[in-house]
């Protein structure tokens, strides 16, 4: 609303006794054809001074803020009235505004406070100020800006992610090397440096688990989860397989689920608690998890493998082909993915193929002891055994602290050549891994055929005192029950095959052995009462065949139909034969059908071992009879390096 504010001319003679002036205040309505016209007359007191009384009066003193009075009053006044009137009027009243009928006159209520009053006053304020700054010193605790020392630890200069990256792989380093110690003081202060980084928690979890400090483990996983929110799935996953491992199955699978949940394209979380569910039996859980982790992290090589050692126990061979297929496309140099392949036409008796698919695999890994150990077993048990002999003294070569590889090479030289040899291998192999459980028993499984019954028992005790609830030690008990049941002891082996159960109900082998032993001892009944309990008490695994449409389906849209799909035709494995690539990394559909044994592919071992690796197999003899520090002595000369932090310096190995 548009406003004008006039003065008026004051009264022609100067000298009048009116105190009084005139103002104007115009407004502007809405409608701009009308306006409204207020007058007021205010008195205004003329500043002079007097005998009687100096009085000095400010008119802008005699107005005050309207707003803020509580009471109105009318009072009628002369415009002819004394000027002490008015002043002691405007004292009495406090403001005055003044029409031409009448004067409203506002004052501001006074109320007298008393000292106590006034003192529960003070006090009430004192309180309401210390809450509040009660409450502001708790909101400043959570804000690092209100806390001078963390400001100024943020204001220092960080250390460079890559600090973080070499501390780590000196930490490997020196794990690998076993001085756990050093390797645990160095994480720990990777975790004061980097706390929310999840890898330092990850790797000392693990260091700790190597030395069975499961508690610490634990605690550690816990920390890291926390300081990273619970946003790292690795810390999730690797506390997940620890629990695993200690058997806390329910706890186990929390952990994988909430692994999943920091991050659906964490790979190894799905497959993880995928074998977790297939240790237990749970095929179809297993196989969703396994779904769920190609649907979120794509194609991946592990999931393919154990979708195809799935199908290969369902009997379902053309599809777990399929699998593996896949399985080596995501990755050529999938060593574990070829050997997989291989096992399975070893079962299917397709050596041609299986052949093939070994020598895919040294290609892709070369030193992977491995592929050099299932290749000689499987080439002695197909009859050529001089060149299964020399494929494991080359993994042995290749990898002189495996003991595995001399407790097989042991076996068979054992079946084919003398027991002496074997024994030296046997010795040889238990001093490289003390507590490896099979070579104990393989090592007493021949001295029993050797007629050395209390030596044999020395070495099963040897290796049940290992680990006595493994899978190796439920087959140790029924191998010595059976060594009891020849040598006439039937009550030792009664209770043996009685203890192997206890740790492995599903084994078949250990249940019709007790069967076939009480027929011997004319208990026919109590023969067939074992043989009942057997069936009782087994899992039934029951596997199926249906989810293969959908899923088969999505992984390969490029399938015509569900009856090519569910057949796999073996176009599927069809090559182009001007590609000699593609012939190499996957076997030809006639391969897959031969079972002709001497059949070769043209792959040279000898000239393989020479170019990629750089060994004489003319000389596999000489490193087998050489000592143990051969082994530190090909270290030295090996141009690969660790770090030393004891003197700060690079040293070789």
């Amino acid at each position: 609303m548009n406003s004008a504010f006039l003065l008026s001319s004051p009264s022609s003679s100067s000298t009048s006794t009116s105190c009084s002036s005139n103002f104007t205040f115009f407004t502007q309505s809405q409608n701009p054809n009308h306006l409204f016209k207020f007058r007021f007359k205010l008195p205004i007191l003329h500043l002079h001074s007097s005998p009687s009384n100096h009085i000095a009066v400010n008119p802008q003193c005699s107005l005050r803020d309207s707003s803020s009075t509580t009471v109105l009053e009318k009072k009628e006044i002369s415009t002819q009235q004394p000027l002490d009137d008015v002043v002691s009027s405007e004292a009495d009243s406090g403001d005055t505004v003044t029409t031409e009928d009448s004067v409203l006159v506002v004052r501001r209520p006074v109320k007298e406070v008393s000292g106590e009053e006034e003192k529960q006053k003070v006090e009430d304020s004192d309180k309401n100020t210390s809450a509040i700054d009660a409450g502001l010193e708790e909101f400043a605790k959570k804000m690092p800006m209100f806390e001078p020392g963390r400001v100024e630890s943020d204001a220092k200069e960080k250390l460079l992610i890559v600090n973080l990256d070499l501390a780590l792989y000196r930490a490997k380093v020196l794990a690998r090397n076993f001085r756990y110690e050093e390797a645990e003081a160095m994480l720990q202060k990777c975790i004061e440096c980097w706390p929310e980084d999840g890898r330092p928690y990850v790797a000392l979890g693990k260091i700790l688990s190597k030395q069975s400090k499961t508690t610490q483990a634990r605690e550690t996983y816990e920390k890291g989860c926390q300081a990273t929110q619970g946003e790292n799935g690795y810390i999730w996953q690797c506390w997940a397989v620890l629990e695993n491992k200690m058997g806390n199955i329910r706890r186990a699978r929390e952990l994988f689920d909430a692994a999943t949940v920091a991050d659906k394209k964490h790979v190894a979380a799905w497959h993880g608690w995928a074998v977790l569910e297939l240790k237990q039996g749970n095929i179809k859980k297993a196989r969703n998890l396994l779904a769920k982790g190609l649907k979120y992290c794509g194609p991946n090589e592990y999931i393919y493998q154990t979708l195809a050692l799935l199908e290969a126990r369902a009997n379902r061979y053309q599809q777990a082909r399929y699998l593996f297929k896949q399985a080596t496309k995501c990755n050529p140099k999938s060593c574990a993915s070829w050997l997989a392949w291989a096992q399975l036409e070893m079962q299917q008796e397709n050596n041609r193929a299986a052949r093939q698919l070994f020598e895919n695999a040294v290609n892709a890994s070369p030193k992977n002891r491995f592929a050099w150990h299932v290749w000689g077993i499987f080439e002695a048990s197909v009859g050529n055994i001089n060149k299964g002999r020399k494929l494991l003294k080359i993994g042995h070569a290749l990898n002189p602290r495996d003991a595995v590889l001399l407790q097989s090479l042991a076996l068979l030289e054992y079946k084919h050549s003398t027991a002496n040899l074997a024994r030296v291998l046997f010795r040889r192999a238990s001093q490289l891994d003390p507590k490896h459980q099979p070579v104990w028993m393989a090592w007493g499984w021949m001295e029993w055929k050797e007629g050395n019954l209390n030596t044999a028992r020395e070495f099963y005790q040897k290796a049940l005192s290992i680990d006595s609830t493994s899978e190796t030690a439920a087959r140790c008990l029924q191998a010595w029950g059976v060594l009891e049941q020849r040598a006439g002891n039937l009550s030792a082996a009664r209770r043996l095959f009685r203890s192997s159960l206890n740790i492995n109900s599903q084994s078949f082998v250990t249940w019709m052995t007790w069967a076939s032993f009480e027929e011997q001892q004319g208990n026919s009944v109590r023969a067939e009462e074992i043989r009942d309990l057997y069936f009782q008490q087994r899992t039934e695994v029951v596997d199926d065949a249906s989810w293969v449409m959908g899923f088969l389906d999505i992984i390969d849209p490029a399938i015509d139909s569900l009856k090519r799909l569910l057949k796999l035709d073996l176009n599927l494995y069809r090559t182009n034969d001007n590609n000699a690539d593609s012939e190499s990394i996957n076997p030809s559909p006639s391969s897959i059908e031969s079972n002709d044994v001497d059949s070769e592919s043209g792959f040279n071992v000898d000239a393989f071992v020479m170019d990629r690796l750089s060994l004489d197999t003319s000389k596999l003899d000489n490193l087998l009879e050489a000592p143990r520090n051969s082994f530190s002595k090909r270290s030295i000369s090996s141009p690969r390096r660790i770090w030393r932090s004891s003197n700060n310096r690079q040293s070789k190995v």
